[in-house]
């Protein structure tokens, strides 16, 4: 039976050249192309592949939480994630997500292959040195900081993490100025940014 691939990307040219690339694969079958996130768990449902493609920093589309959403669709389908530089936090978050591999953007065409055998078959199938923990920076957040830094992330303002996380509105400076030191970062947004980048949130 062939490998049943939907891939999702939002620049069309990169779509049309990942599928003509993967249609020369033996086994392998093309059977989707998204534009964006947006239409990737009906699609799912609708053609019933055996694999997932996905392109982190997909404008407006949490790939971690849509990588879940698919899982959540049709359980028996893979999902494998393609990111431009991928950390051991990252990865760490991928695979708590279901994403079974992890693929650099700079990766040989036979690590795709491989990659996408080994997610429709089931299989983790990742770097060894992309598993392991997270940098020394992402270790010492603790996890309020870490809840605050999310949601600086989504643009909420000091009130409404403090509503949001039932604490005051000095302690939540307090703890982003923390974050910041820790992050070294020239204020809270700058923190969310490093922390988010890096995968750590």
């Amino acid at each position: 039976m062939s490998i049943r691939i939907v891939v999702c990307d939002d620049h069309a040219l990169v779509l049309d050249a990942f599928a003509e690339t993967l249609r020369t694969v033996p086994g392998f079958e093309i059977v989707g192309l998204v534009n964006g996130g947006q239409h990737v768990v009906a699609t799912v449902r609708q053609l019933r592949p055996s694999i997932v493609i996905l392109s982190m920093g997909m404008a407006g589309t949490d790939c971690l939480q849509l990588a879940r959403q698919v899982r959540e669709a049709l359980p028996s389908c893979g999902v494998a994630l393609i990111a431009a530089s991928p950390t051991r936090a990252l990865v760490d978050r991928a695979v708590e997500a279901g994403i079974l591999s992890v693929i650099p953007k700079h990766a040989r065409l036979s690590h795709l292959v491989g990659a996408v055998r080994g997610v429709a078959a089931g299989c983790l199938t990742i770097d060894p040195a992309l598993i392991g923990p997270p940098g020394a920076r992402a270790q010492a957040l603790s996890h309020r900081e870490r809840e605050i830094l999310s949601l600086t992330v989504g643009g909420a303002s000091v009130k409404e993490i403090a509503k949001e996380l039932f604490l005051s509105a000095g302690t939540v400076r307090n703890l982003s100025s923390s974050a910041m030191r820790k992050l070294k970062g020239r204020n809270r947004f700058d923190a969310a940014r490093i922390a988010y980048e890096q995968g750590w949130l």
